[in-house]
C-alpha cells in the first residue's frame, strides 16, 4: 500500500508541476498527449482505490454535487474598494496626499498594474491546501463559491514550493480571457443558446453557477494580486516581491505588473498600457497604483472603505458626437419600457452604434433629450452605449420633447408609474406578449401553481411552437399537440396534461403569487388572502384598503390595485376560473388578531419538516419570517448544523427553539 501512495504522490506531483508550466507560466515541457497520459494514470488508479483520493489531487477539480445555493463567507480582514482618479491632476493629488501624510519628499515607487475588469475573489490556502474561495460581496461577507472556483484549472490546488504559511489568504481576480470568451459564444451560437455580452458579464455569470460541473465548461483564468490573511508564516515586505513569492508558490500573476517611480512613473504606465489595451488577452478598464512598501501601506492605513496606499486609475469612457433620430420603447419581461434612442450609425470605441440607452424619463428629462438633438453617445463601461449629454448649441429649431406613452406599444394596456420610482411599466402582467413567457414560468413554479413538467424550457417550447399565449391558455391544451413538440412521447405529454388537471384545484395565496403582481410575493400574498378571504374581495379593494393589510405599503397596495384594474388581467383570471381553477375561501380575519401578529421569526439548521411547512404554520398565525436575524427577530427556530445565524442570535440574545419547542409554541396557540 506504501509503494501505491509513493506512485500516486508521484503522479500527482508530475501533474502539478506541468499544470503550472502550462497554465502559470505558459511554457509546458510535454505534449498534451503526455499529460493526458499521466492524467488517465491517476484516474485510474484513483478509481481503483478511492479511499486514497486526497482533495488537492489534480483529479478532483469537479466532483461536487451541485448546489441549491450559495452559502456564505465573512472575510477575515475586510477586502476592500479602490478609490477613483480620472485625470492626470487627480493622480498629482493622490501622490500628493501620500507625501503630506508620510512627512516626505522622496519620490514615492509604486507597483502599476492593469485593472482586470473581472470579479474579485478570496481564496485560502492552510498548509499550501485550497480550502475555499469567496467573492468579495460587500466587502465583509462573501459568496461561498469553493466548488466553483477549484474548477478552474490556474487555481493551484496544492501550493508549489517551500516556505508557504500555516493560512494563507490569497485575492485575485477571475475573469475570461478574450479569446475563451470569443469562442464560447461562438458555441453558445452554433446551439442556439444566449450569449453573453461582455467577458466580465460572462466570469460573473459562470462564477455564480450552482452546479460546478458547468463551471468547469467555462473558459476561467485568474490573476492573483494581493494577500489577506497570513498565519504561521511570513510574506515579503513589499507588495512587488509579494507577486514574485506567489509566482514561486504557483499562483498566476500579471505578466503585464511593473515597478514605477513617482506620479510620473504611473502616467507613463497608464499611457503605455492604454496604447497596447486592445492588444491585451484580457480585458481592462484602467490601472490600479499601489505603494510598494508595506510598511509604508500600513503607516498610510485606511479612509472609509478603502486604502491611502492605493488607487485606480480608470481609463475615459469613449465618445463620439451623433444625432438623435427617434426612440422606441421597449418592454422587458417585468413590463418596464425602456426609451431606447435610434442614432444616425456612428463608429464608438471599434463598434458601428445605431442604438443607445436612455434609461428612463427621469434619466431624459434630467438630461433634456430630445428627438433631433447632436448628442455625446458614449459606451459605458465599454460595453453598452449610452446618450452621455446633449450639445445644446447644436439644437436644431424643431427638436421634439420625447413622451412617455400612455399606452403599452406592445399590447396596449395603460402604462403606470408608482410614485417614488423612476420606471414606467405596463399593467398587462398576464396579457402583454412581451412579459406573458416570463409570467407563464412563473405561474407555473413550485410556489405558485407548482405544475410539474412545467419548467422553463418546456416553457419555452410551448410558447415558440403557438400552443400557449396566455397563462389561461395552459389548460386548453391537448395530449395529442403537447405530444407532438420535439422530445416529446405520448407518455410525457399525458403526465404534464395530468399535472395541469391537478393544478387546478390550488390555494388563494398560491393562486394570488401565481398571478405574478409586481412586489406581491409569497408572504403579500398569504397576507392577502388571510385578510380579506377571498379574490372578489381582493379584487374589489382599493388602495387605502389595501394598505390596512400589515406589511403592505403605499407602493405595494397602488400595484395590486392597478393589476387587478386592468381589464385584460381580470378578463384572464375569469376565465382561469372557467377552466375549472379552484380554491376554497378563508373566513375574513385582520391579521393584528392573530396570536403571533407583530411577531418575526428565522429559521435555520437541518429540521425533521421542510421549512416550507414550518415557515406557513407561523405565517398562518400572524408570524412574519425573515430570512436574516437581526435585533426585531423574536425568536430564531434552529435544526442541526445551524451555523452562523444561530451564533448572532446568541449574540444579541435572542430567543432560539429547537422543534420539540417549536412544537409546544404552536400546539398552546
Amino acid at each position: 500500500m506504501q509503494a501505491l501512495q509513493q506512485q500516486l504522490e508521484k503522479l500527482r506531483k508530475q501533474l502539478r508541476y506541468h499544470n503550472h508550466l502550462y497554465y502559470v507560466l505558459d511554457d509546458p515541457q510535454i505534449p498534451d498527449v503526455e499529460y493526458d497520459r499521466l492524467f488517465r494514470e491517476l484516474q485510474a488508479l484513483e478509481i481503483a482505490h478511492p479511499e486514497l483520493i486526497t482533495p488537492d489531487s489534480p483529479t478532483q477539480r469537479v466532483g461536487a454535487a451541485p448546489l441549491t445555493e450559495f452559502g456564505e463567507i465573512k472575510h477575515a480582514i475586510p477586502m476592500l474598494s479602490l478609490g477613483n482618479v480620472f485625470s492626470n491632476e487627480e493622480l498629482l493629488a493622490f501622490d500628493k496626499r501620500i507625501h503630506d501624510r508620510l512627512k516626505s519628499d522622496s519620490e514615492t515607487e509604486f507597483v502599476a498594474e492593469p485593472k482586470l475588469d473581472g470579479l474579485a475573489i478570496s481564496i485560502l490556502y492552510e498548509n499550501g491546501v485550497f480550502i475555499r474561495a469567496a467573492t468579495r460581496g460587500d466587502g465583509e461577507t462573501g459568496e461561498d463559491v469553493t466548488h466553483n472556483v477549484r474548477t478552474i484549472a490556474s487555481v493551484p490546488l496544492r501550493l508549489l514550493g517551500e516556505g508557504c504559511p500555516a493560512v494563507l489568504e490569497v485575492r485575485g481576480e477571475i475573469y475570461m480571457p478574450k479569446a475563451g470568451f470569443e469562442a464560447f459564444n461562438a458555441k453558445m451560437r452554433a446551439l442556439g443558446e444566449k450569449t453573453f455580452v461582455n467577458p466580465r458579464n460572462a466570469a460573473a455569470g459562470s462564477l455564480r453557477q450552482l452546479d460546478p460541473r458547468l463551471t468547469a465548461q467555462r473558459p476561467l483564468d485568474i490573476f492573483c494580486y494581493a494577500v489577506g490573511l497570513v498565519e504561521g508564516g511570513i510574506v515579503p515586505d513589499t507588495h512587488y516581491a509579494i507577486l514574485q513569492q506567489f509566482r514561486a508558490w504557483g499562483l498566476r500573476v500579471c505578466p503585464d505588473i511593473r515597478i514605477v517611480q513617482g506620479a510620473q512613473g504611473c502616467l507613463d504606465y497608464f499611457h503605455e498600457i492604454g496604447a497596447r489595451r486592445n492588444s491585451l488577452p484580457y480585458d481592462i478598464d484602467g490601472v490600479v497604483y499601489k505603494v510598494n512598501s508595506i510598511a509604508l501601506q500600513q503607516e498610510l492605513g485606511f479612509i472609509s472603505r478603502a486604502p491611502r496606499w492605493a488607487v485606480a486609475h480608470k481609463f475615459p469612457a469613449q465618445e463620439e458626437i451623433t444625432e438623435l433620430e427617434g426612440v422606441d420603447f421597449q418592454v422587458g419581461r417585468t413590463g418596464a419600457l425602456t426609451p431606447v434612442a435610434r442614432l444616425k450609425p456612428v463608429f464608438v470605441g471599434g463598434v458601428t452604434v445605431s442604438n443607445a440607452t436612455l434609461h428612463n424619463m427621469d434619466e431624459i428629462e434630467r438630461k433634456d433629450v430630445r428627438i433631433g438633438d447632436f448628442v455625446i453617445v458614449r459606451r459605458a463601461g465599454d460595453v453598452i452605449p449610452e446618450i452621455a449629454s446633449v450639445i445644446l448649441e447644436r439644437r436644431p429649431a424643431g427638436a421634439t420633447p420625447i413622451m412617455m406613452p400612455t399606452h403599452c406599444p406592445v399590447c396596449g394596456s395603460e402604462v403606470k408609474r408608482s410614485e417614488g420610482e423612476a420606471v414606467a411599466r405596463c399593467t398587462g402582467g398576464l396579457y402583454c406578449p412581451a412579459q406573458v413567457k416570463e409570467a407563464i414560468k412563473h405561474f407555473a413554479s413550485r410556489k405558485a401553481m407548482n405544475i410539474d413538467g412545467l419548467g422553463d424550457k418546456m416553457v419555452e417550447q410551448l410558447f415558440d411552437a403557438g400552443l400557449i399565449r396566455h397563462v389561461d391558455d395552459l389548460y386548453s391544451l391537448d395530449v395529442e399537440a403537447v405530444a407532438a413538440l420535439e422530445r416529446m412521447g405520448k407518455k410525457s405529454a399525458e403526465n404534464l396534461i395530468a399535472a395541469l388537471e391537478s393544478s387546478k384545484s390550488t390555494t388563494l395565496e398560491r393562486f394570488i403569487y401565481a398571478l405574478g403582481i409586481r412586489n406581491a410575493g409569497e408572504g403579500t400574498a398569504k397576507g392577502l388572502a388571510r385578510y380579506f378571504g377571498s379574490l372578489e374581495a381582493i379584487q374589489a379593494a382599493n388602495e387605502e384598503t389595501l394598505k390596512l393589510v400589515p406589511d403592505i405599503g403605499v407602493i405595494v397596495a397602488a400595484n395590486i390595485a392597478q393589476f387587478f384594474a386592468e381589464a385584460h388581467n381580470r378578463d384572464t383570471i375569469q376565465h382561469l376560473r372557467d377552466l375549472g381553477v379552484h380554491w376554497s375561501n378563508y373566513e375574513a380575519k385582520p391579521a393584528e388578531v392573530l396570536p403571533l401578529a407583530g411577531k418575526t421569526y428565522v429559521i435555520t439548521g437541518t429540521l425533521s419538516r421542510s421549512r416550507d411547512d414550518i415557515k406557513a404554520d407561523l405565517e398562518a398565525l400572524g408570524a412574519k419570517v425573515s430570512g436574516s436575524v437581526s435585533k426585531k427577530t423574536t425568536a430564531l427556530i434552529a435544526g442541526e448544523n445551524a451555523g452562523s445565524k444561530l451564533d448572532k442570535a446568541e449574540s444579541l440574545g435572542i430567543t432560539v427553539l429547537d422543534e420539540a419547542a417549536l412544537s409546544v409554541l404552536l400546539s398552546r396557540l
